[in-house]
């Protein structure tokens, strides 16, 4: 391993981006086991991809989100939703939280898929009012990240997750926007890069993408 105050070597970023794509295998494999947007579809629900899975930084942490767009959304249709889910033998610990009166105007449904050697993947499915506050925000980050990211940067931030104690609840664009707009290539400067930059609720920042030159 590379010492903490040295850069990446080319072997190890090739060995974390090969990573990195078996992960994102192993998640389609997930979804499409599940059968997660055939669900969401007897609503009347629209399922995209979010998060870490969207940008290829799948790492340690086997969490897949999902934004789920309704043009009307409601307890009972999301319970609904998640019923059909739950009837997958793989799926336990289903949960579904009532936000719509609140300014998200969504319904957070979370549940577990164990696959087939004993693995959980968390599934984080945000079911949202189109139109509202976070219709497209959240994609619209992952695709500007995945613009400005650079094979450097995206192993850099694979090996600061891949180095964060399983109990330590970090956010993803906490690692995006310390290794990319500030610079931190090591985990002791993203700790104190964290603690100079504490985060309370929702993180929003999506980097500048540089105008293209003719």
């Amino acid at each position: 391993m590379t010492l903490e105050s040295d850069v990446l070597s080319p072997d190890e970023i090739q060995s974390l981006l090969t990573l990195a794509t078996h992960r994102r295998a192993e998640a389609q494999r997930v979804i499409q086991s599940a059968h997660i947007a055939d669900a969401w579809a007897t609503v009347d629900a629209t399922t995209v991809s979010v998060g870490s899975l969207r940008m290829g930084l799948l790492m340690k942490h086997r969490d897949i989100d999902f934004h789920i767009y309704g043009d009307t959304i409601s307890m009972e249709k999301a319970r609904k939703a998640m019923s059909i889910l739950a009837q997958h033998p793989a799926i336990h610990d289903v949960s579904v939280i009532d936000l719509i009166d609140t300014d998200e105007h969504c319904v957070p449904c979370h549940a577990f898929y164990r696959d087939d050697v004993g693995v959980d993947w968390q599934l984080d499915m945000i079911y949202i009012l189109r139109g509202s506050t976070y219709d497209d925000y959240f994609e619209r980050m992952a695709d500007a990240i995945q613009a400005v990211l650079t094979p450097e940067m995206r192993a850099t931030i694979l090996h600061l997750k891949n180095r964060t104690p399983d109990s330590l609840k970090i956010m993803g664009v906490e690692y995006y926007q310390a290794v990319i707009r500030d610079g931190v290539r090591t985990m002791s400067d993203f700790e104190a890069w964290r603690k100079a930059n504490p985060i309370t609720g929702i993180l929003h920042w999506i980097p500048e993408i540089p105008a293209r030159q003719n």
